[in-house]
């Protein structure tokens, strides 16, 4: 089965955005732990969030991936930033123990100057003390296009950050499409390449997801800007084998796509249409 779902928001509640998705042919979704380009976040409704896990059971959805804000940078150079990262983490994935087996995606960060040695450092530094024993919930850090000070433009970056993780059975990676083209990646002529030096240099056992976006750029641009499925540079064909290549096809998918909810349906229809047997 093609588990497949887009980005939902969240401001009307947990059971929405799970019927919302089925409104639109989606059998998973994504969204925002709190406000994506501040820090607020609304009183935690458990009644809400029951309702939601079981739909979940019920529609045989995908786990929800949970997003955190761009605001949230756990390798800042400032004091202050860096304590709101390491709080707010801690405050999400206390959260997220209302959903078992909750999954939360994380932008590694941007070490703004420190290096990128002392960006994984503090990032790990910051996992550790965000993430707890008994949590159920597993962190992906997100493959990046490598812009300015990005951490994790390349897979040896990640690589170096679980390394230091001290809860390794709670930590994996949301592989991004669009990223990791703008990376200089090249999933379009060499998926199978790419994929064998994810798994060389991080394990595909650790990949628990995909980011399904097209790019606005060419290869290695750096520049992270999602396009449309079919209407940007990686194409409809590559993205094709994205969704039916053996060592992805089982994991969920979240379109990140620049679309309202009319665009997301027609793309999850289109996904359905190009997935093999």
């Amino acid at each position: 089965m093609l588990y497949i779902g887009c980005h939902l928001s969240s401001t009307k509640g947990y059971l929405h955005m799970g019927e919302e998705a089925l409104s639109i042919g989606a059998n998973t979704f994504q969204y925002f732990s709190r406000n994506p380009r501040g820090g607020s976040v609304k009183p935690f409704d458990a009644g809400d969030a029951a309702a939601l896990s079981a739909l979940i059971a019920e529609r045989g959805f995908a786990t929800p991936l949970t997003h955190a804000p761009y605001t949230l940078n756990p390798c800042a150079a400032a004091p202050q930033t860096l304590e709101f990262a390491r709080r707010a983490l801690r405050e999400d994935l206390e959260r997220l123990e209302h959903f078992p087996g909750a999954m939360y995606n994380l932008h590694p960060g941007s070490h703004v100057g420190q290096g990128v040695e002392a960006g994984v450092a503090r990032i790990a530094e910051s996992l550790n003390e965000a993430m707890f024993d008994g949590m159920g919930t597993t962190v992906l850090l997100e493959t990046m296009a490598g812009k300015g000070s990005e951490v994790g433009g390349r897979f040896e970056e990640l690589r170096a950050i679980l390394d230091r993780v001290e809860r390794p059975e709670r930590i994996g990676v949301c592989l991004d499409t669009c990223h990791v083209f703008d990376a200089d990646y090249d999933i379009v002529n060499d998926l199978d390449g790419v994929l064998e030096m994810f798994d060389r240099i991080i394990g595909l056992g650790r990949l628990r997801a995909i980011h399904l976006n097209d790019s606005k750029n060419p290869p290695g641009s750096r520049k992270d800007r999602h396009e449309k499925i079919g209407e940007g540079q990686i194409g409809l064909d590559a993205l094709a084998r994205v969704v039916n290549h053996p060592a992805l096809r089982d994991l969920p998918f979240y379109l990140e796509t620049p679309n309202e909810l009319e665009g997301y349906r027609r793309e999850i229809e289109l996904l359905h249409g190009l997935r093999s047997a």
